[in-house]
């Protein structure tokens, strides 16, 4: 934990001060805005019953959200625009309306809309405003419809809260586990698409196991499984494959091999490598992606935003409405297990929100 404060520190002093419970601050919106509802499921405890401002603490039962999230009119894809001081939906992402929710109204807020559900799981070192307006820019940039639903659990969001999160994940699963029951069970529920980032990842994997676990086959049979730079031991995820079996449509790993951030979890891990970290031109892995029914895209082309090339799945919302259309005009949609490399111009491949990309098998 020491080498990867030291490591880290260095690179983030010069950053802008993370953004506080202040940037949730309710104003009036702009023309021009585009505006994205979240419905939020999380396991971090509030800060006051009646407050939608989330501490680092861990709830003994899931709390309910809904906020609308302002995108300013000159958004770029890709970015978070954060505001400086009170929030200008003219130039930053701002809240317009937010509201505490019960789980009925939740669940009635997920199943009235009638269409895609997207489930984000944020990953280490976030604080709940990162994670809200992260889902938020992925959504909007994808413009797919549909809900975008937010699980936040209780991450510390301190470089050295590395062992912490892991905890909080683990205690985050049986929530996540529940969350994802109660959607499919909803008739009104369409499609349900739960992204894993870092951390995030493991719970994901580790929330599909214990549903297999549990015989709950019918819900895992409406999820599509993406984990996006997974923090995961390679060996740990071989053991959750073997018993989450074959999914349809496959479960998609974002990867890429150049990833600092998962490189150094790896080294502190005791040198155990990473799956978000792995190569996709080792023959071994492809075998083993084809073998084991998943299908591996190495997204290391894509601009990362980070400084340690681990947020690179941001990029691929961004470019989802002309891939989308460049699959139907092609009239192909590929997503088949494997290992391939993102490219502009090859075969269409389906990942978060849908088509995410295209790759060229065995490149």
């Amino acid at each position: 934990m020491l080498a990867l404060t030291s490591l880290l520190a260095g690179p983030l002093a010069a950053c802008a001060p993370r953004p506080g419970p202040e940037v949730l601050t309710t104003v009036p919106g702009v023309p021009g805005a585009k505006v994205v509802t979240v419905e939020v499921a999380t396991t971090r405890q509030r800060e006051a019953p009646d407050s939608n401002v989330f501490t680092a603490r861990r709830a003994r039962e899931t709390g309910y959200a809904a906020f609308r999230v302002s995108l300013p009119p000159n958004h770029q894809p890709g970015r978070i625009e954060w505001p400086t001081g009170t929030p200008d939906p003219a130039t930053s992402f701002a809240i317009l309306d937010q509201s505490v929710q019960t789980r009925q109204a939740f669940l009635r807020a997920t199943a009235n809309a009638r269409g895609p559900v997207t489930v984000f799981v944020h990953g280490y070192n976030y604080n709940f405003q990162e994670s809200l307006f992260r889902l938020a820019q992925l959504a909007a940039d994808a413009n797919v419809g549909g809900v975008p639903v937010l699980f936040a659990w209780p991450s510390e969001a301190k470089l050295e809260g590395y062992a912490a999160d892991r905890e909080s994940v683990a205690y985050s699963r049986d929530a996540l586990v529940e969350l994802l029951t109660e959607l499919a069970r909803e008739p009104g529920t369409g499609k349900i698409t739960v992204l894993g980032h870092s951390m995030g990842g493991w719970l994901v994997a580790e929330a599909v196991r214990q549903l297999r676990l549990m015989g709950r086959n019918a819900v895992i049979a409406r999820l599509d499984v993406v984990l996006a730079a997974p923090d995961i031991d390679v060996d740990v995820f071989r053991a959750q494959l073997a018993v989450i079996g074959r999914l349809s449509p496959p479960l998609t790993l974002l990867v890429s091999r150049d990833d600092v951030a998962l490189s150094l979890s790896g080294r502190i891990s005791g040198d155990r490598p990473r799956v978000g970290a792995l190569d996709v031109d080792d023959p071994r892995v492809q075998e083993a992606a084809a073998k084991a029914g998943v299908q591996v895209v190495d997204i290391s082309s894509l601009k990362a935003s980070d400084g340690f090339n681990h947020d690179r799945f941001t990029e691929l919302a961004a470019l989802y409405p002309r891939l989308e259309s460049g699959a139907h005009e092609r009239g192909r949609d590929v997503r088949q297990a494997g290992a391939f490399i993102f490219n502009a111009v090859g075969t269409t491949v389906s990942a978060p929100f849908g088509v995410v990309g295209r790759a060229i098998a065995g490149e």
